[in-house]
Formats: C-alpha cells, structure tokens, sequence
C-alpha cells in the first residue's frame, strides 16, 4: 500500500471568510481561487460535518493553497490564552524573499504579535532562519520566515514575489515519537531534526525560557512539509481542550493518496485513529495522537 503522495493544501476553520480573505490578501499576498463553495459531500461525511451548512473559499500564494471554512452552527472559538506550548497550536510557515519588507507590508492589516522585539535572528544552531510569528483574526498563528542559504532558499529561489509560498505547517505535540509513528505509517519520512533554546527562540516563541525539539517529516514532494514541535520546558498550559473540525481553533492538513480508506484502515489497526471513511472511499479523516486533523483525498 502507498502512502500519501503530498500535501494538497492546508485547512483552516474561521468565523467569516471575508474578514479571513482580506487579511491573507492584504497582509500576506494571497489570491482568492474560485467563488465560496460548499464542502465537498464525501469531505463533509468524513469530517463529520454532513447535514451542517458549512461555506468554503480557496487562497492561494504561488503553488500553495490554503482552504478557509465557515461552519454554521459554529463550533466553539480559538481558545484565549493558548500559546505555542499547546496541543491545539498549529502554525503555516510563509517563506519571504526579504523579511524587513515583509514585515513592513505584513503590518498594514495589524497582525496580533505571538513574537517579543519583532523578526528574531536564530543561531546557527537553530537552522540560522529569521522569523515572526503572529495570530490572523481568528488567532490562527503563522510564520514568516527567511531562509539566509542553504537547500531551503535554494528551494524557494524561483518563486516570484515577497511571499513565497507555503513552506510547512508545524503542530505542537506532547506525544512525539507516537506522532513520528502515526506519521510515517501515513508515508512520511523524517528528514531534519533539531533542538532549539536560547534568548532568540523565547523571543519568537513568546515563550519564557522554551526547550524545544523541531522534528521535519515530508511527504515525496518536500513543500510544504510537516514539523514537528515538541516543548520539553515550559510545558503546556492545559487550555487546548479536545476539538473537531467545526471549532474556531482546527487547521488541518489535507493529504493525497491513491487509497485513503486503506491507509484509515491501516492507522486504525496500528492503534491510531478512529478513522471516518466517507461511503465512496474518496476521503478520510484521521486525527494524530494529541488530537490535529488529517484529511486524506483520493488524487485525480
């Protein structure tokens, strides 16, 4: 059985989709792909979601899409006070091809800052990157980031503009060698690990003194990919409470496979899961051992 060929796209639920477009255009570069539609029926079946009207609307930056969806009835909104620390944190990194401007376009819409001081340079230790983190309006959190060398600006070099595209999606686990387990079983492997501390990492975190391992796992085509962030200090606050699709507080990632009913089946039996299968076997829904979503599609 093969596993997931890549990652299609990433997946996030909002409060209003216009107020979402406006920030992710404005702030960021995105551009809207298509009208607001509904949710596919096998992807609401699988996510559980059938018989809720639910409005869907695509951004794209270069190669990688984002999906955006409301949910009515809504489910419950972003937590206050979660922090990177969390389970239920779940941030998109946007490479950029100058971090100063970046900031400085990024700005104009007020993001709500997760990051102390501004960019933070890291050492050389800790990838070399720069990087912001910040919340959009619903407290989803992102990243820019600026890769100074290396095989990760090598692989952006070509892309046009400020924003680059979408590099990775990193979820914060309590549970990292089952994560690392539940995501090679899907076809995943480890390509980088890494220990990151120090002043600079608290002030992106916005974290006091954090101690953290960075694990990066790919599908076979590298962006975006996964990471993996696991605190060893501090540890988390105890507010990410167990949620679903529906609530304020859920992105996903969205995989392709040649059979995603088979790999459900195949982390159900590993332990993981439950899977839900829609009837036509077109699309599954999983969740990783501290509770974020996967959705799995049959490719075209």
């Amino acid at each position: 059985m093969s596993g997931v060929r890549r990652i299609l796209r990433i997946d996030r639920t909002v409060a209003d989709l216009d107020r979402t477009e406006a920030f992710y255009r404005d702030g960021l570069g995105f551009v809207r792909e298509g009208a607001p539609g509904p949710l596919p029926p096998s992807e609401a079946e699988a996510m559980g979601l059938a018989g809720r009207e639910t409005r869907c609307l695509t951004l794209r930056l270069n190669r990688q899409t984002v999906r955006v969806m409301t949910v009515d009835p809504p489910g419950a909104p972003y937590p206050p006070g979660a922090n990177a620390t969390d389970p239920s944190f779940q941030h998109i990194a946007i490479p950029v091809r100058d971090m100063d401007e970046a900031a400085a376009h990024l700005a104009r819409v007020g993001p709500a800052a997760i990051s102390r001081g501004g960019p933070q340079v890291l050492p050389a230790s800790s990838g070399g990157v720069t990087a912001f983190k910040f919340r959009d309006p619903d407290g989803h959190p992102l990243e820019l980031i600026y890769f100074p060398d290396g095989p990760s600006a090598a692989r952006w070099a070509s892309a046009p503009g400020l924003f680059l595209g979408l590099d990775h999606s990193a979820i914060t686990v309590t549970d990292l060698g089952g994560t690392i387990r539940f995501l090679t079983g899907l076809g995943l492997t480890v390509a980088e690990r890494g220990l990151n501390e120090g002043p600079e990492q608290a002030r992106l975190d916005g974290l006091d003194d954090p101690v953290v391992d960075v694990v990066a796992l790919q599908p076979h085509d590298p962006a975006p990919h996964v990471e993996l962030l696991h605190y060893r200090r501090p540890t988390h606050s105890g507010l990410a409470p167990v949620y679903g699709p529906a609530d304020g507080v859920s992105t996903r990632f969205v995989f392709e496979a040649d059979d995603p009913a088979a790999l459900g089946e195949a982390l159900a039996a590993g332990g993981f899961g439950p899977a839900r299968i829609s009837g036509d076997g077109s699309a599954c829904y999983v969740t990783g051992p501290d509770g974020h979503g996967f959705l799995i599609l049959r490719g075209t």
